[in-house]
Order: C-alpha cells, then structure tokens, then sequence
C-alpha cells in the first residue's frame, strides 16, 4: 500500500517504490488527503533525483544518526540525547527543507506547553541549529539554515549558600553524601567529576587532585589543588573501593539527586537549591575572600572569563581604595559636620518653600 497506518498510531505513512527503491516516511499527518499529497511529492522528489539528477533530500533522522556520530566528545551529550529524543515524534521523517521558523515555532509552543523554562526551549533551539549549520556548511545537504531568535531568558541570581548554611546542610546528610559535599564546597568541582575521582587521579602526599581531559566540561586538564580539609575528606574514604573515591554501600556513587539529598535540604531549611550550586557556593566564597578572577578561572577549569565575571559583584575589595577620593568635594557648613548630598538638597528645597 502507499499509505498505511502503523500499530497504534493515528499517523499515516507513506510509501514509495522509484527504480527498485523503496523509501518509506512518516507523512506526519492523520488526514489521508494531506498524507496523500505528502506521498505524491516525495515520489515526484524521488524521480526527479532519480532521473534528472535532481540534488537528493535528506531527512532530520539522517541529520541527527550523523551528527551524533562526529559529536560523540561533547560533554554535554547526555542532555543533547534528552532534547532528540523529545523532538523525534514531531521531526521524524522530515526533511531539513521544511524545518523552516514556521516549523520551528510550533515546536517552541509545544514544548512551552509542558510548563519548562525559556531556557531549556534555548537549548533545544541551539541543538536544532547546531545540526542544521552542519548540514548546510559541511555536508552539503542544506542550502541554508533559517534564521531565528531564541527566546529570553531572565538574569537569575547566583544561588550560593552562607557558612551556617552549608554547615546545617552537612549535618543532615548521610555519610557519603556529606563527604562528597563537604569536598566539592572545597574544591568546586562539577558532580560528575566527585562521583568519578579516582585514586589513580589524587596524590594526598603532594595534596593534588586532577581532572583528565575528557572528564572536563570544557575539554581540558583541570589541576584541583586540596586544602587540608579536603585531604582530611580524601582520606576518610581510603579501603572503602580499590578504584573509586567516594562509594555508597562498596559501588559507586551515580545519582546524587537522591531522596536522601532532598529530605536533608528540607531538614535544614534550605530551598531552591541544585546540586551543581555547591559550585557556585565555592566560587562566591572565594570571590568574597579575595581570590582574583583570573585565579578562580583557573581553578574552577572555566573556558572563558565571562563565565567567572558573574561572581565579580560579591566582592568589592578592588575598588575600596577609591571611594574615599570624593572627600575633597563633601559638602560641610560652619559649625556644622559633614552633610551628605540628599540631606543639603532635601534643606535646600524646605528653605525656597
């Protein structure tokens, strides 16, 4: 038949047979009219190919088994597999042709119809383009990728805990999870390089730690310094696992976002709190304590300085020495002390009343 259901699905499929070639797609529709004219297109598409030369279509699914496949390094892979497997319902089968802004804005309001954030819509969007750039500028199967804008996203405020906060926190957690977090507060590293240290990547002796490269976010070596405290962590763990650092129950630790996890963050009243916020709570505690910018880069492994300029406003120690040169221009009044400028103006004004 050249069209046809699939079990237990309204969606009507096509199929098409041009010089002993059978191509099968999803006509992305349940009117038979429009399947109908999906069908008679594709096959007109695939003659033309076939007997004219015609340039061929590819299809997002090719797009997508492609990309992945020379984009098996990327670091963020897990979440990128988590965005495609959410458009595959409503990408399957169609060709990068008709993936215009038409296309894409219908997937932004269905996917803001399951209550996520602009974000997250952002980086399926960024997902869509980096694959369709590829196949226009480097596989040669696009002709040109549709401009489009992502949405916006609000500047959230860095989500940092104090001292007496991360103390209480600690108190409420269960032995692993205490030690993994008491490390990454001294540390800053990211969870999955916690839960994946190795011995073979600590030297207690030396009071060193490193972060292989493919292990980092951004694709380079991290040398992490301990501080007493997280050696005294380090060492806690020592004859618990021949390979892993930080285990539960003799195996390794893989979710952390555990129960265990969030009753301790109610327990000590803390909320709207992430795991990867013990990142920023170690960053914001050293910009408070003087590290300079260009030195918490390089501790945390950020690639480039823009991600360490959003700690910059927590410590003002740089600019100290110069609030103070405006004293040659304080407003004073005989036998009066200092005034400062909203009160004079503020007398001023009682004064032409």
């Amino acid at each position: 038949m050249s069209l046809f259901k699939r079990k237990d699905s309204s969606v009507w499929w096509v199929k098409v047979t041009v010089n002993g070639r059978i191509v099968q797609k999803s006509a992305g529709t349940s009117h038979r009219a429009k399947a109908q004219e999906f069908h008679d297109r594709l096959k007109a598409q695939l003659w033309e190919q076939a007997k004219l030369g015609a340039k061929r279509q590819y299809t997002w699914n090719e797009a997508v088994v492609r990309w992945l496949d020379e984009t098996q390094h990327k670091a963020s892979r897990k979440d990128d597999l988590m965005h495609l497997r959410w458009l595959d319902p409503y990408l399957a089968g169609v060709a990068l042709e008709e993936i215009n802004r038409d296309c894409l804005a219908t997937l932004v309001q269905t996917k803001l119809g399951h209550e996520v954030s602009h974000g997250t819509v952002n980086r399926m969007l960024a997902l869509i383009r980096s694959i369709l750039r590829k196949a226009a500028l480097e596989w040669d199967w696009l002709d040109k990728v549709p401009k489009f804008r992502l949405l916006p996203e609000p500047n959230r405020r860095i989500r940092w805990l104090t001292p007496v906060e991360a103390q209480r926190l600690l108190a409420e957690l269960p032995d692993h999870l205490q030690a993994m977090v008491g490390f990454s507060l001294e540390t800053g590293l990211r969870q999955a390089n916690v839960t994946g240290l190795q011995w073979s990547q600590v030297d207690v002796t030396r009071r060193c730690a490193w972060i292989h490269p493919d292990q980092a976010k951004a694709r380079r070596a991290i040398a992490v310094p301990l501080s007493q405290a997280a050696v005294a962590i380090i060492r806690t763990q020592m004859g618990k696992h021949l390979t892993y650092v930080f285990t539960y129950q003799g195996k390794p630790v893989i979710q952390v976002n555990t129960k265990a996890w969030r009753q301790a963050l109610r327990r000590a009243g803390i909320k709207d709190f992430r795991w990867h916020d013990l990142r920023h709570t170690w960053a914001s505690w050293h910009v408070q304590s003087g590290t300079p910018l260009n030195v918490l880069q390089e501790l945390g492994g950020w690639e480039s300085a823009e991600m360490v300029r959003r700690y910059g406003h927590l410590s003002s120690d740089h600019l100290s020495g110069y609030v103070d040169r405006l004293a040659a221009f304080q407003l004073t009044k005989p036998g009066h002390s200092s005034y400062d400028l909203a009160t004079v103006n503020k007398n001023d004004s009682e004064k032409s009343l």
